[in-house]
């Protein structure tokens, strides 16, 4: 259990060396799962890539599983601090951030996607190609979930009603 839990650790920080900045700047700048395989030179799995994209806008508030409110959230991070004798270790940090009031739009595609997939896939013939990407790689759960109010999930929701 122990070699496996180190394999997976080295693994993830192997990832994001190699590649997780890369793909957290790349979805910050609007592109698609996809687009971002593409532009990476270090290659990395698909999946691991909607993984991080997926965990970036949970991160930074662009989806959020809640109903937005006003008023503070929670952000935790780890700093490395040294012992007496030069023993490295990390301390667990909480800070509270002011949330910036913005707007938000409710998404059900995980429900909708594993509900019906027929409808879902009709729904999805609506949109452009890019935006469809989008939506086809992000792993949605089956709850709703809030994303940001920028112009690609507005248009996106347009074509979807």
């Amino acid at each position: 259990m122990n070699n496996e839990f180190f394999k997976q650790t080295l693994a993830n920080f192997t990832h994001d060396v190699a590649s997780g900045d890369a793909i957290r700047h790349l979805a910050d700048k609007g592109y698609t799962v996809p687009e971002i395989a593409k532009e990476l030179d270090f290659p990395t799995p698909i999946e691991r890539i909607r993984k991080t994209v997926w965990e970036h806008y949970i991160n930074t508030g662009v989806i959020r599983f809640e109903p937005p409110e006003e008023g503070t959230r929670l952000r935790v991070h780890y700093e490395k601090v040294y012992g007496a004798f030069g023993k490295t270790s990390f301390k667990r940090v909480e800070e509270e951030i002011k949330e910036i009031p913005r707007e938000y739009r409710k998404c059900e595609f995980g429900k909708e996607k594993y509900g019906d997939a027929k409808a879902f896939e009709l729904k999805l013939e609506r949109l452009d190609a890019k935006d469809r990407e989008y939506v086809e790689n992000l792993p949605w759960p089956l709850q709703p979930v809030y994303h940001v109010a920028d112009e690609r999930i507005k248009r996106i929701m347009q074509k979807f009603e």
